[in-house]
């Protein structure tokens, strides 16, 4: 498409009319959705770029290992050369599809730590702190335990507590770090976040709890709510300084749909800021040299992007693992047996089920690296290409670590006014010495918990990265050659109260403009120490309020 493409005229004369358009149904638009439309005479188009999450492999827990390389339900986005990685490429699956990422995800539920939260309002985010925020992770969950300060039974999405069914081999990866000093905790989302465990996952009756399945579909039933599938949002448009609605291709034509309220942007951290930027949003000098009418000069959009970076060590066990029960052709026809009759067993739970939130030393004031147990090894497919149902021959398992909160930032810029043209992310992982330093303390972290009994006696042989990676500058070379993304990019729209830095205000709408708001995981200011998901939709919840708030 050449510059004059993406703006060329909408193709129908007169645009329906709408009090809100989201454009994204994904983890937060999802939510958006349903809230919004459950006020009566209010009506809400909801646009999304993909198709159905109807798929097999969608709604099977297990079933999101065969979801990061299919294009027809995921963005395939790829960084440019990252120096502090070798050079190498990250590969970045975003969901394109009903849901969005939280439809191809592990399901992990994390809140993350309350000093996250606390951080956001102490950044000049006005109640946004972990006592402020905490009503709406409560209102957004259907919890299986009672009713308490932390959580609540009758929500939206339902939060599935799998400590008595995860593999036996965790609690010998528990009593382990319990020999080290960590506590044991049964609720990383509750009174005592710190520790060691099992993590709780978004399922519902062995399916996954996806915001689409949670909140979406029961809002569907309503008549003042249209979703429109298949529709890539061109770009905003504008009324002087105001958010007037969006044009969009749909089944090869360009059209409009006009706002009387506000247009919501909710296409997570790497489709957020490039509509922004397609729409004249961003640094004037980029904008400029693409041929795009610059109509803010808000030079933060696409900047301060956080990302988790992980690495995995995986082991030979002498102990049956879950590789024993998925690997033979006999284990798997058992385990689709116990699903498809019970919705129980393997497939009903995702792979990721120990872990935890743990201190490297003293002188931290919250956790600072968090840990996961995989009862299951890969050793011929990358991080982000695992068939999870084709695990190792052998039994082995996998212990992980990613630093909570990283300091390093990133960025991502469109590369043309194309807006089916991927933009350029550039990550910048490790470029401070903090991140440095924790990239040795966690490998150091891993291989003492593998070293401590019980778990020690259960391991035959360390296949990677193997004995002769035993010294601080041996496990950081490691670390460059094998780390990865654990897919959690934030903060390309960051919220504060500075114009010049931040993208969004505490209410999260656009500085500078109005009628526009983001309602996704870009505008964290800092990213939350743990999976992204659960925080993503809080994000949804309290971004309705607000909308409500000013609509009243």
């Amino acid at each position: 498409m050449s510059r004059r493409g993406a703006h060329m005229a909408p193709t129908n004369a007169s645009a329906e009319e709408f009090d809100f358009i989201i454009v994204g149904a994904g983890s937060a638009g999802c939510v958006l959705a349903h809230r919004l439309s459950e006020r009566a005479g209010t009506r809400v188009l909801l646009l999304e770029a993909g198709g159905t999450d109807r798929r097999v492999y969608v709604q099977l827990p297990v079933g999101y290992g065969r979801l990061l390389f299919d294009s027809r339900i995921n963005w395939m986005y790829e960084t440019d050369p990252i120096a502090a990685l070798a050079g190498r490429r990250s590969f970045w699956p975003r969901g394109k599809l009903i849901g969005g990422s939280g439809s191809i995800n592990a399901m992990v539920y994390v809140r993350g730590q309350p000093r996250d939260f606390d951080d956001w309002a102490a950044l000049g985010n006005p109640g946004w702190s972990y006592q402020d925020v905490l009503a709406y992770f409560r209102r957004s969950e259907d919890h299986g335990s009672e009713d308490n300060a932390f959580h609540q039974r009758g929500g939206a999405m339902h939060v599935t507590d799998v400590s008595a069914l995860a593999h036996p081999l965790c609690q010998d990866y528990v009593r382990a770090c319990q020999a080290l000093g960590f506590a044991a905790t049964e609720d990383f989302n509750g009174a005592q976040g710190e520790g060691v465990g099992i993590y709780q996952i978004n399922t519902r009756h062995g399916r996954r709890a996806s915001t689409a399945n949670e909140f979406l579909r029961p809002a569907l039933a309503r008549a003042n709510l249209r979703l429109r599938c298949r529709t890539l949002v061109t770009r905003v448009t504008f009324e002087a300084r105001r958010a007037s609605g969006v044009e969009f291709l749909h089944q090869g034509q360009l059209q409009r749909a006009r706002a009387r309220r506000a247009v919501i942007l909710s296409a997570g951290a790497i489709n957020t800021p490039q509509l922004l930027q397609l729409s004249g949003i961003g640094d004037g000098a980029l904008l400029g040299s693409l041929g795009i009418p610059v109509v803010a000069a808000v030079s933060a959009v696409g900047r301060h992007l956080q990302d988790h970076l992980g690495i995995s060590y995986v082991y030979r066990s002498h102990r049956p693992t879950l590789n024993d029960e998925l690997y033979p052709l006999s284990g798997k026809l058992r385990a689709i047996c116990r699903y498809v009759w019970g919705r129980t067993g393997p497939l009903s739970m995702s792979v990721n089920q120990g872990g935890g939130f743990v201190r490297t030393d003293a002188q931290q004031r919250a956790p600072n690296l968090q840990l996961y147990f995989n009862p299951v090894s890969y050793t011929k497919t990358p991080l982000s290409g695992r068939k999870l149902l084709s695990p190792d021959a052998f039994s082995g398992f996998i212990l992980s670590f990613n630093a909570c909160r990283p300091t390093s930032r990133g960025w991502l810029q469109i590369r043309s006014s194309d807006p089916r043209a991927a933009p350029r992310i550039q990550p910048n992982y490790l470029d401070t010495e903090q991140d440095l330093a924790e990239v040795v303390s966690g490998c150091r972290l891993l291989r003492r918990i593998a070293a401590t009994a019980p778990l020690a006696a259960t391991i035959a042989e360390e296949i990677s990265p193997g004995p002769s990676v035993y010294t601080d500058e041996a496990y950081l070379a490691d670390f460059r050659a094998r780390a990865d993304t654990v897919f959690h990019p934030v903060g390309t729209c960051r919220m504060g109260p500075d114009p010049g830095t931040s993208v969004v205000d505490a209410r999260l709408k656009v500085h500078g403009l109005e009628g526009l708001r983001v309602i996704d995981a870009s505008v964290f200011p800092t990213i939350t120490s743990g999976n992204t998901n659960a925080p993503t939709v809080m994000v949804g919840e309290k971004g309705a309020d607000l909308i409500l708030q000013d609509a009243r």
